[in-house]
């Protein structure tokens, strides 16, 4: 008998363990040269905010009136100067610091908290459900750049204070998307039968449903931190972000609007930034989401 089951059953060197999700995924977002190179981009920028006080040439906040609004190529200031004389170049590198975290800082707050919201009403159903998503809802109606500058110019200018509005402005996006996920997930028949078998509802939520719905809530904050970057930038040239005579580049798009007409090419290098840094987010959370469809 002994024998005979041998012959049957396969030699335990040949079964495989097949690769877990999160390494296919990796698998194919190496392959896809978009999104390395936007990635590429990004960890260059958080190193050169990171590093700045090494980097910059000039102290960024220290300007000059005989040196206003020098050319680009100008010996000493390779990208020109601004209206107060200030080194760009040094500007622009102690500008990513703010920008970087204007941008990216808001979306997991509010990742966390919106997931969370989004995750209860979708498990709980029912009343519950209509109670927090109608909440949810009186902000999801406003726009986004209304709902961001009425809470800035409610809470007042700051870093702070933009950040908060900012974060209050995706929590309902991303409340509503994991809403909707955890509804469909609720209803597959692996979670009735947990639910069946008397398991509490904290251990349903953790073990099958956190599995199944992060990864979609995932991607699409991922896609939310250029569109922070952008609001932020626009609080900021406004006045309702970061205050002279810090570095950031939509306050900085602010300061040299006067200097368009004079010399346009210093006075666009912060707009410059900001396409560059949101298009590198946009292109990296695409390649993400195409990553993680095990469809493709």
């Amino acid at each position: 008998m002994a024998a005979i089951t041998s012959e049957i059953s396969p030699p335990a060197q040949s079964v495989t363990k097949s690769p877990g999700f999160w390494s296919g995924v990796l698998y194919r977002l190496c392959r896809d040269p978009v999104a390395i190179t936007a990635l590429a981009i990004l960890l260059v920028l958080v190193l050169v905010a990171i590093f700045a006080p090494y980097l910059a040439p000039y102290d960024p906040t220290k300007g000059s009136v005989i040196r206003r609004l020098k050319p680009v190529g100008t010996p000493g200031y390779i990208l020109g100067t601004d209206e107060l004389g200030r080194d760009m170049l040094s500007r622009l590198i102690y500008g990513a610091r703010l920008s970087l975290l204007m941008g990216v800082i808001p979306v997991p707050i509010a990742f966390v908290v919106g997931s969370t919201i989004g995750i209860v009403a979708g498990y709980a159903g029912g009343l519950t459900n209509t109670l927090i998503m109608r909440t949810v809802d009186v902000f999801y109606a406003f726009p986004s750049v209304l709902l961001a500058v009425a809470l800035s110019g409610a809470l007042g200018s700051g870093l702070t204070n933009a950040l908060v509005s900012l974060t209050v402005v995706f929590i309902p996006q991303i409340a509503r998307v994991a809403e909707s996920v955890t509804t469909q997930v609720r209803r597959l028949d692996y979670v009735d039968a947990a639910r069946a078998s008397g398991a509490p509802p904290l251990t349903i939520i953790r073990v099958h449903i956190l599995g199944n719905v992060l990864g979609s809530i995932f991607v699409f904050a991922t896609s939310l931190i250029s569109v922070s970057m952008i609001l932020a930038s626009g609080l900021s040239f406004l006045g309702l972000g970061v205050r002279p005579p810090d570095a950031e580049w939509g306050l900085m798009l602010n300061t040299l609007r006067t200097a368009i007409y004079n010399n346009p090419l210093v006075a666009a290098l912060p707009g410059v930034m900001i396409f560059i840094t949101s298009i590198c987010f946009n292109l990296f959370s695409d390649g993400l989401r195409t990553a993680m469809d095990v469809k493709q």
